[in-house]
């Protein structure tokens, strides 16, 4: 095989639009998922019908079935698939990538099992030194591929690794800005789903736009406690990766999770909800990885709290809103 720029590992919404933003910048991009099926479609079609039907790939980007051939070829390898699976993607490629490869992901969750961020997984693989980046911010996977105005973050502990990373995405209708604080920019892209249910449940029992709004700021403040009580930045959460993120994924109906709330909202039962999205709904999962964190550091967290609770079963989401209304009240600056 050739030398190619990026191997794309996840051939979802977002691995995609993001394969073929790369491949729209002129650079040679493959992109691998793990349905071999799927992945012949997306070669006979040029384009993913699954997932983005109306945007065809560019020349430069192929759709690939032999990873570990691909492995040996990438200048950058990016990671995008469901969090649950990132560990296993991680384990799997780490002996056959090159010392030389640079390794990133724009995957947005926690690791379910441990509930560590993503570095910290990659970094038991891959060690230390090796440069490491994560792509966040508020982006759906339809307008970037549509080329739509967009803003994102990248976040490298070395800052010459970022900036390299957003030379390849910038465009005249993408903007990349770059960060250093990795733990803020993961933290901020797995707690906001969470809240997007809550925002979602919400609007789904038609409590108006002045909940949304107080949902979104009490959020952002619990997201903002936590994140900072891991090592985060403050001033993370008030960017694109905190509070751009977060005002995205509350507030349109491109949200997953956000639709997923709306239907637990409307009686939908939690199954039903996931199969009748038919992506990974990354904040069901999340909401019980943060809460458990939460709890590790002492760290309130009553929003999260409730939507753990309805998901668990534990409470309907009548009763959540009324925990969250009968609260104790308190300075809104602590």
């Amino acid at each position: 095989m050739q030398e190619c720029d990026f191997l794309v590992i996840g051939a979802g919404s977002w691995g995609t639009a993001l394969a073929i933003l790369l491949a729209r910048n002129s650079h040679q991009v493959w992109l691998w998922g793990h349905d071999a099926a799927h992945t012949k479609e997306l070669q006979q079609q040029r384009c993913n019908q699954r997932y983005l039907p109306e945007q065809s790939f560019p020349e430069s980007l192929q759709a690939i079935d032999d990873l570990e051939a691909a492995l040996k070829c990438a200048k950058h390898v990016l990671i995008v698939v469901p969090s649950g699976a990132f560990a296993e993607v991680v384990a799997r490629i780490a002996p056959q990538l090159p010392e030389a490869t640079g390794i990133c992901w724009a995957t947005k969750g926690l690791e379910q099992r441990t509930q560590q961020l993503l570095h910290q997984v990659a970094q038991q693989h891959f060690g230390k030194n090796k440069p490491m980046a994560v792509i966040s911010g508020p982006t759906f996977a339809g307008e970037v591929a549509a080329d739509l105005p967009t803003a994102m973050t990248i976040a490298a502990d070395q800052l010459e690794y970022a900036e390299s990373l957003a030379a390849y995405l910038r465009n005249a209708h993408c903007r990349v800005y770059t960060s250093t604080d990795m733990i803020g920019v993961q933290l901020g892209a797995a707690a906001k789903n969470v809240i997007a249910i809550a925002a979602g449940i919400a609007d789904g029992m038609k409590l108006g736009a002045n909940t949304r709004a107080a949902l979104i700021t009490r959020g952002l403040t619990e997201i903002m406690r936590l994140g900072v009580a891991l090592g985060g930045q403050r001033e993370t959460f008030m960017g694109l990766a905190g509070l751009g993120d977060l005002v995205l994924t509350c507030t349109d109906n491109q949200s997953r999770n956000r639709r997923f709330g709306y239907a637990l909202a409307q009686g939908e039962g939690i199954q039903q909800a996931q199969q009748d999205i038919a992506q990974v709904v990354e904040g069901a999962h999340a909401a019980k990885q943060i809460v458990t964190l939460a709890q590790q550091h002492h760290i309130e967290m009553p929003i999260s709290e409730q939507v753990n609770l309805v998901l668990q079963g534990q409470c309907t989401a009548q009763q959540a809103v009324h925990n969250l209304l009968s609260r104790d009240p308190k300075p809104e600056i602590e």
